[in-house]
């Protein structure tokens, strides 16, 4: 049932906890708000919240629990299914965390930094970097993603190869409940088997059983050498062989392995301004791979370029690159940080971020296509994504000189196409973006009932009014 729109009485309470300059109620402000980026969930609100203390979003809470308010959280606002907008109805309150931003302490000793939710992703590293150390999360967002949003969905990036995902790189969370109690988790121990694991009922819950407020991050040491390459090849096999030699050769020190259809990365160089094709030649496969070094930069290059040689001399890759700077290392990587914003001017996607065994992947990528294109011929299979986790961005764009809203047509059934052959791998329908509104109703459907049962039982227990991030999830 839509939430009824918050009377002038009850818009004056909230403003006043926050203060009327952090309380936006006009269209023009409040507008940056309601929708996303790809403009696929959008929304109405009367009113969105700037907390500046945690205090100010436990009375937020509290307040919103009394009156029955829904409210949905927020951070960078880079979502992409739609888990930060509010409904249609009008009646959901935002709460931007966004002036949660102090970096309230880096332990170079202890390999932490507790941060604010609302410390963007970027300064987070920048801040670990300016000691020495790694906050290895990264996205192609970090310049606008926040803490906050990164732990509340999960988040994933190229890193998780060889650091985990936000969840494993999160030692401790401090959470207002929907009551407006503050559970203060911000510890710093790698070690307690003390009950529950309460923190990561919060980590990937998406802002639907609390506000994550500050949390206790993981840091590394500083690799002291990094090299990247993009190698060409023929096949998703000859990647999955490659990935095992460059597993056995680097061990813990290969830190990202990206599998890359060729239309990917044509697409990133026609429509990226500055981005070069990174090898010449028409290779329909290609990898970007990256070797670090805890000892020393002539460790990680000898390493890689043992790892280059054996697969060339074995035929698994045709070609390959290696970046001779940090410069050149750095637009490497633009290429495949491009790929999602270059397929915008080849017309309309339906997207998919899945994930599979990787030792499935070949056979996932084989079957999904033969599976899209009988039912959708002519549609492009712009495939690419982070092969040495097994995760996926199976996206397939409109076939060319079809029309946007025709092929948008199709939107439901080609995912069921392609979520249908990822099931029959075992594997799952968001590896990494989360449940949010665009999936919550296949996951409904298709999750084991007790699974859904034992969320729903969560759900009702920390949120038994249902004002916490409602139509999300569950």
């Amino acid at each position: 049932m839509p939430a009824a729109v918050p009377l002038p009485s009850l818009v004056a309470r909230f403003a006043a906890i926050v203060g009327e300059r952090h309380a936006l109620v006009a269209e023009a402000d409040v507008a940056p708000f309601v929708s996303e980026r790809r403009g696929l969930f959008g929304g109405r609100t009367s009113l969105v919240l700037r907390p500046g203390s945690v205090e100010e979003v436990s009375r937020i809470l509290a307040l919103a629990t009394e009156t029955g308010t829904p409210v949905v959280p927020q951070g960078g606002n880079t979502g992409l299914v739609g888990g930060q907008t509010p409904d249609m109805s009008g009646g959901q309150v935002v709460l931007s965390l966004s002036r949660l931003d102090r970096i309230r302490e880096v332990d170079v000793s202890s390999n932490t930094m507790t941060v604010e939710a609302g410390v963007v992703l970027q300064r987070a590293q920048e801040a670990a970097d300016a000691v020495g150390r790694l906050f290895p999360l990264s996205l192609a967002s970090q310049g606008t993603a926040q803490i906050g949003g990164n732990l509340s969905s999960n988040a994933g990036g190229t890193g998780v190869l060889a650091y985990g995902n936000a969840r494993e790189l999160c030692l401790g969370v401090e959470v207002v409940l929907p009551t407006g109690e503050v559970f203060d988790d911000l510890r710093k121990l790698k070690k307690d088997n003390t009950g529950y694991d309460l923190k990561n009922l919060f980590v990937g819950a998406e802002g639907t059983l609390g506000v994550i407020t500050a949390a206790v991050l993981k840091l590394f040491p500083k690799p002291k050498g990094r090299e990247v390459a993009w190698i060409g090849l023929r096949s998703p096999e000859a990647a999955l062989a490659l990935f095992a030699l460059a597993s056995d050769r680097a061990g813990s020190g290969l830190t990202a392995f990206e599998l890359c259809a060729r239309i990917a990365v044509d697409f990133s160089v026609r429509h990226i301004p500055g981005i070069v094709a990174p090898l010449a030649g028409e290779h329909p496969w290609l990898v970007l791979v990256e070797i670090s070094s805890g000892r020393s930069a002539e460790d990680a290059r000898g390493l890689i370029e043992e790892m280059l040689a054996e697969g060339i001399e074995r035929e698994l890759a045709d070609d390959a690159v290696i970046a001779q700077n940090l410069s050149q290392a750095d637009a490497f990587w633009a290429v495949r940080e491009a790929m999602s914003e270059a397929q915008k001017p080849e017309g309309v996607s339906i997207k998919h971020d899945i994930s599979v065994p990787v030792a499935s992947i070949p056979e996932f990528i084989r079957e999904a296509g033969a599976a899209v294109l009988a039912a959708a011929p002519g549609a492009r299979l712009v495939t690419f994504g982070h092969m040495g986790d097994g995760n996926l961005h199976y996206n397939v764009s409109q076939p060319e000189g079809m029309e946007d809203n025709a092929f948008l047509g199709r939107y439901r059934e080609i995912n069921d196409i392609v979520h249908g052959v990822v099931r029959g791998f075992g594997g799952s329908i968001s590896a990494e973006h989360g449940i949010g509104r665009m999936k919550r109703d296949e996951l409904i459907a298709t999750a084991p009932p007790v699974a859904t049962d034992l969320m729903r039982r969560i759900k009702a227990s920390f949120d038994p009014t249902g004002i916490m991030n409602p139509g999300k999830v569950i």
